[in-house]
């Protein structure tokens, strides 16, 4: 999937120099990157690094101000959030943001509204089986789950949309190290389904121990990007990582 040079021939995602603000304030300058059909990419970078940006831009939710967002070929820097979505990009927000009085089983509806209900049996059966848990607890309040649980919810109701894309903000966030496990282990699993993943992610040695590439922000630029294995040998990373 890696080309030696870091661009892939048909990419599934491409950003071109884009550059993002909030009102007058520069957050994303001129970045660019790729993800490939089937890649599992992290995103990597310290607080106010621009990592959130980023995917908000790939929504939909931020429109950048220079550059552009290509999806599956197409550009779609001017599509609203609802046509990204229903052409197959998904995203399991930061802290979870579920409907914390619906059923575990509404939230994960509300992933697939855009399509006929009538196609949701194979999609619930596909969550449930990856989390056999949420079958357990279909009918109880989502609110009521534990952390781990609701990130489950989350990830499920992403898929519930059948993305080609799942962008992933903060995954480990608020998780105790037994759930930042199993948790990552889920998200390989996904990929390995075939959905490509771009997780934004400060863990960088948990998110690029399961990641083919990765990219490293710093204060809205793209400082550093390789392989996995490339990064986690470099001391490049450090510096860049850490600001210094």
């Amino acid at each position: 999937m890696n080309a030696a040079d870091g661009q892939l021939a048909k990419p599934l995602l491409s950003l071109d120099k884009v550059t993002t603000y909030y009102a007058q304030m520069r957050i994303l300058e001129g970045i660019s990157l790729q993800v490939g059909a089937g890649e599992l990419v992290c995103l990597l970078g310290g607080n106010a690094s621009g990592k959130s940006t980023t995917l908000k831009t790939i929504l939909g939710l931020v429109r950048p101000r220079a550059g552009r967002v290509l999806f599956a070929g197409e550009d779609v820097t001017a599509w609203p959030v609802p046509q990204r979505i229903a052409n197959g990009v998904a995203i399991v927000p930061e802290n979870r943001r579920l409907f914390g009085t619906m059923t575990v089983r509404e939230n994960l509806e509300l992933g697939a509204v855009l399509r006929d209900a009538g196609t949701y049996d194979a999609d619930f059966e596909r969550v449930y089986t990856l989390f056999p848990r949420l079958h357990e607890r279909r009918d109880q309040l989502a609110g009521t789950l534990s952390g781990g649980e609701q990130q489950m919810v989350a990830m499920g109701r992403a898929l519930m949309s059948r993305p080609r894309l799942l962008l992933m903000d903060e995954p480990s966030m608020g998780l105790s190290p037994a759930l930042v496990q199993q948790n990552f282990r889920i998200i390989k699993e996904v990929h390995e389904s075939g959905v490509a993943v771009l997780m934004v992610e400060q863990n960088a040695t948990m998110a690029l121990s399961i990641a083919d590439r990765g990219y490293v922000l710093s204060t809205g630029e793209i400082v550093l990007s390789g392989s996995a294995a490339e990064l986690l040998r470099s001391e490049d990373l450090k510096r860049a990582y850490l600001g210094r």
